[in-house]
C-alpha cells in the first residue's frame, strides 16, 4: 500500500502554495475535468493539492498533521526563517530523528526530517 493523493483546503492557496514551495515543492496550477483551479506537486507517487475551500467549509481543517523528509534540510531551514516562519520545535534529535515542527499558514503542524 501506499499514499497517492493527499489534498489540502484552504481559504487562501497561493499563500499555501508559496509556504509548501519553500519545503522544495513544485506546484503547477491547473484544473482537471470539473474541478476548480488548484495547485499540484508530486512527491515520487504521490500528489499534493491545494484546493479552495469546500462550499460547506468555513475555515482550514487544522487537525491533520503530516510530515516530511527533506533531503536540504538546512537550506529549508534557512528559508523558512528567513520567511519568519512559526516553529514550534527548532531543529532537534529527538528519538524520531533530527526534526523540526513549523506551522502552516492555515495552523497544521508539519514536521520536517532530516534524510541522511
Amino acid at each position: 500500500m501506499d499514499i497517492r493523493l493527499l489534498v489540502l483546503r484552504t481559504g487562501d492557496m497561493k499563500l499555501l502554495a508559496d509556504f509548501y514551495s519553500l519545503l522544495g515543492f513544485k506546484f503547477e496550477y491547473h484544473k482537471h475535468g470539473n474541478s476548480p483551479y488548484h495547485y499540484s506537486a508530486s512527491i515520487g507517487a504521490t500528489i499534493l493539492e491545494i484546493y479552495p475551500l469546500a462550499k460547506n467549509q468555513i475555515e482550514a481543517d487544522k487537525n491533520l498533521r503530516l510530515g516530511f523528509g527533506i533531503e536540504n534540510f538546512d537550506q529549508v531551514m534557512y528559508e523558512l526563517n528567513k520567511s519568519q516562519a512559526n516553529f514550534v520545535q527548532k531543529p532537534t534529535q529527538t528519538a524520531f530523528g533530527f526534526m523540526a515542527i513549523i506551522i502552516d499558514p492555515d495552523g497544521r503542524k508539519i514536521e520536517l526530517y532530516k534524510n541522511s
